[in-house]
């Protein structure tokens, strides 16, 4: 089937939102020892910016509907634990390796769609989070004589919390809540739950410091909204794939800006995770009636 022009767009912008999360990743590496709550926050004031102008700018309502404000809440607490775990993560271990880990939402939106959508799980989705868990294996590489095993768990926890964000934010959707009203409530519960923790053990920052902090905010912002323009276009089996050029994305900067290089048994993972990627990929745009036939055969 031909693709739209439309199609087209959302791939460019799914891309364009990879990019950016790369480069959001980049910076928090670049910000240098500063705690993971003081660049969370950062991170997240900047986005909450963006959100307030594009709510302002749309006149959309800053009140939730009626019944999405616990899951809102969820939304953004979870979602702020994983951005948490997540820049540890990239603090601590090749930044390629904690963007694959972080990627390994998709899975558990899978996993934690059956227990809060009431959707159901089928052979080859659940073949896709098996392949994809071995792939994280090759990753991790589960030792606890491993220096980097501490963060590489705690990266694939960022990525637990991130999977179950998303599912949060695919109810909020079916309820029909908009996504820059989800982005702002995140951005803002995200500032004010790290807040706290920020000025406990506030570093003082170079100019450089807090330059990277601020390029950080806004690959979030531009990832965020670029991603919800392209599921706004095209339906996320069509497109979610891409997403995965982050990882391209991210070993080219790690490898120029850090003169970092992931070891073998990394590239082993990627490959692995990114193929179930591909298979969920196509095995979700299969027409329905193929699907149907599988399922009753």
């Amino acid at each position: 089937m031909r693709r739209s022009s439309s199609d087209h767009r959302a791939i460019l912008l799914m891309i364009a939102s990879a990019f950016s999360f790369a480069v959001m990743n980049l910076c928090v590496r670049l910000s240098g020892d500063l705690p993971s709550l003081q660049k969370s926050f950062f991170r997240n004031a900047v986005a909450m910016v963006f959100a307030v102008i594009v709510l302002l700018k749309n006149r959309g309502s800053f009140v939730p509907q009626k019944g999405c404000k616990r899951y809102i809440l969820a939304r953004s607490l979870i979602g702020t634990l994983g951005i948490i775990c997540n820049f540890y993560a990239i603090d601590h271990i090749p930044l390629a390796d904690a963007s694959i880990l972080n990627k390994m939402s998709p899975f558990f939106v899978i996993l934690f769609s059956i227990f809060i959508l009431s959707e159901r799980l089928d052979a080859v989705q659940a073949l896709t989070v098996c392949g994809a868990f071995v792939g994280c294996l090759f990753v991790v590489k589960p030792s606890f004589a491993a220096a980097d095993f501490h963060a590489s768990a705690i990266g694939l926890a960022g990525g637990l919390c991130a999977g179950l964000a998303y599912t949060f934010v695919r109810l909020l959707g079916k309820k029909g809540e908009k996504g820059a009203l989800i982005v702002f409530y995140f951005s803002l519960i995200s500032c004010l739950t790290t807040l706290p923790g920020m000025l406990l053990s506030f570093h003082p920052m170079q100019p450089l410091q807090l330059l990277a902090l601020l390029g950080a905010g806004l690959g979030a912002a531009g990832g965020q909204f670029c991603i919800t323009a392209a599921y706004c276009r095209a339906p996320a089996r069509e497109i979610s794939v891409y997403d995965y050029s982050q990882i391209i994305f991210a070993t080219t900067l790690g490898a120029v800006v850090l003169g970092e290089l992931p070891d073998w048994l990394s590239f082993v993972g990627y490959a692995i995770i990114i193929g179930m990627a591909v298979l969920l990929f196509w095995h979700n745009n299969r027409p329905a009636k193929d699907r149907k036939t599988e399922k009753s055969s």
